[in-house]
């Protein structure tokens, strides 16, 4: 599960931004116990969180920025920053800036573990991965690499035996450090790209043009099971069924309803209506979410979606006991809502109109606003809460 996740210097963020899956203390909590889960490391953490904020206010590029970060991962070639993702005025600015990512999440061996690397346009500029057991428990740092001035990578910090043989013939920075030690046998690295690769989904919902054969394969399953169905069912309770196609599953699927009378209907899924199509791929990430434990960052969500099945599925989700975790970013301000969330679940994304950067801040920051105001709504709409395109 994801604890903290925060990063700098990414297309419109410039300043260090962090956002936060840990639930409240006190007795907030006792208001939405269906909202959390808790874990025997110390930490109450947030199965679901909404991101609001005007158009190109940044929402998809905090979503990219776990993208760009997962894509580190998956490739072996050259770790540098790029020019398109660096913030406009600090590329003005500095000759070679440096981009920070760090995240911290619950494995799924239990431990908790802190990765860190910083970027510039020569490579890896530092990396670092720090494992503990509990929440307020002592830190065992597995490896904290640098870069000098003579751009040879040196160990400041870490007792991983593998780290000496990933330093050798390292100074091209090909491939993460993180990855090496774990291509070389140790555990906790292999945990961490576990987790980036196989437990962290940001971004778009899947489609036909899928580039992976084995992520395919994978959907396929998932639609296959009775679980999915039930699941794409809320966007329509005449659906009975679905009979996939197993080469275009998003277009091709036959979807199968019911009436009254008992009689049955089939239709191919791209001459459905575009909200079912769009939750039928969006269904397969929510059942990652419930049934798979995936750390899931969906990018508008509900853009065709009606508030009332999006209001649903945050209740399924809620309602459901699992270790997954489903953050979307929405320009539906009903979602603005403390009867379903709590304010440490509602953040807003805003850019300013004369820097032209963005800020992510979580409701919570705004101590006046309570539980007991239903104007949350207005409150946004006025600008009070920012976010908007006026601002």
């Amino acid at each position: 599960m994801l604890i903290r996740y925060m990063f700098d210097n990414f297309c419109s963020f410039k300043e260090e931004c962090e956002f936060s899956l840990e639930a409240p203390g006190g007795k907030v909590k006792k208001r939405f116990p269906d909202n959390y889960t808790t874990t025997e490391t110390g930490y109450d953490l947030l199965k679901t969180a909404v991101i609001v904020g005007e158009n190109a206010g940044g929402k998809s590029n905090f979503i990219n920025g776990l993208k760009y970060l997962k894509s580190l991962f998956d490739t072996n070639m050259k770790v540098q920053s790029v020019n398109s993702y660096i913030n406009a005025d600090t590329l003005m600015e500095c000759n070679n800036p440096k981009q920070k990512f760090n995240v911290v999440f619950l494995a799924g061996n239990h431990y908790i573990y802190e990765y860190e690397t910083i970027v510039d346009a020569k490579g890896i500029y530092s990396e670092k991965l720090i494992r503990s057991s509990q929440r307020k428990s002592a830190e065992h740092v597995v490896f904290d690499i640098l870069r000098d001035q003579e751009d040879i990578y040196t160990l400041r910090r870490g007792t991983a035996r593998e780290v000496t043989a990933a330093l050798k013939n390292s100074n091209n920075s090909n491939g993460l450090f993180v990855v090496k030690l774990a291509l070389l046998g140790n555990k906790d690295a292999s945990a961490t790209v576990e987790w980036m690769l196989n437990v962290l989904y940001p971004g778009n919902i899947p489609s036909d043009n899928i580039d992976s054969i084995v992520r395919q394969e994978r959907d396929l399953e998932i639609m296959k099971d009775l679980r999915y169905v039930e699941i794409f069912k809320m966007v329509d309770y005449s659906i009975c069924g679905i009979e996939v196609d197993d080469e275009k599953p998003y277009s091709k699927t036959l979807v199968i309803r019911k009436n009254a009378q008992g009689k049955q209907f089939k239709r191919e899924l791209s001459q459905d209506s575009t909200g079912v199509r769009e939750f039928f791929a969006w269904a397969v990430q929510i059942f990652r979410v419930v049934y798979e434990n995936k750390v899931v960052f969906a990018d508008e969500m509900d853009r065709v979606l009606n508030p009332i099945l999006s209001d649903r599925v945050i209740a399924y989700i809620n309602g459901m006991e699992h270790r997954g975790q489903f953050v979307f970013s929405t320009h539906n301000v009903l979602h603005l809502n403390l009867k379903t969330y709590m304010k440490e679940q509602i953040y807003f994304i805003t850019k300013s109109k004369y820097e032209l950067t963005s800020e992510l801040y979580s409701l919570a920051d705004f101590p006046e606003v309570r539980y007991e105001n239903t104007k949350i709504y207005e409150f946004y709409m006025k600008g009070i809460l920012g976010g908007t395109a006026f601002e």
